[in-house]
């Protein structure tokens, strides 16, 4: 996958468990905990995702199970009292279901958990069917990368083609995901462009650059 963007279906997990609109209240606290997930998808006919219950959905159960809200709570967290007293995934489940396609970016995907403040999303075919599921930790994978694996990546994509010979002299050290530029730039107006460019490689966590003449060696910030 060298030279482009990792997607969700590098690292989502194809084993997954879910539930039906009928599945029980204590059936899916023991999917949770007995998986140790923090959702599942609710599935109907075909596979297709309609819902998702999480542990927040399951949460009002046991919230407001003893007690009386005043007015004010009832007008505000309305929905989470309809399931406190649900019974079944159709009655916990939030619907519709965000859900993401194998072949979104894990950059889009993560800004799609934090948009909607999810944890995990279904991801689905163009029929709307249950292919997988995305974690926040399987988006992390990327930086997980080996050092020699970014280091090539780098000399390939950026310093080959903003850096070519002769004038410039740029080696590549990377270690801990942290990418070093060491050498003589010719042009040094490309600096910028190239950290940025570095920066967007999946795995990369910081750049630095330490030439040996003409460029400030202060880390570039673009």
């Amino acid at each position: 996958m060298h030279g482009a963007p990792h997607v969700v279906g590098d690292v989502m997990t194809r084993s997954v468990v879910s539930v039906g609109r009928r599945t029980a209240f204590k059936e899916v606290v023991r999917l949770l905990r007995g998986r140790r997930v923090s959702a599942v998808p609710v599935l109907e006919g075909g596979g297709r995702v309609v819902g998702v219950v999480s542990e927040a959905d399951l949460l009002p159960e046991q919230e407001f199970r003893d007690s009386d809200p005043d007015r004010r709570t009832r007008s505000r967290r309305l929905q989470d009292l309809r399931k406190a007293g649900a019974l079944t995934a159709k009655e916990l489940m939030t619907s519709p279901a965000v859900t993401v396609r194998a072949g979104v970016t894990l950059a889009d995907a993560a800004g799609l958990m934090a948009r909607h403040r999810v944890k995990r999303l279904p991801v689905v075919d163009e029929r709307g069917v249950l292919e997988g599921v995305v974690s926040r930790a399987d988006l992390l994978e990327v930086f997980l990368r080996d050092d020699e694996e970014l280091a090539e990546q780098v000399r390939r994509e950026v310093v080959a083609r903003l850096f070519p010979g002769p004038g410039s002299a740029v080696w590549v050290e990377v270690r801990d995901g942290v990418v070093r530029l060491v050498g003589r730039v010719r042009d040094t107006s490309l600096v910028p462009a190239a950290a940025r460019l570095i920066r967007a490689v999946e795995g990369v966590v910081d750049v630095e650059f330490a030439p040996t003449e003409a460029v400030s060696s202060a880390p570039v910030r673009p």
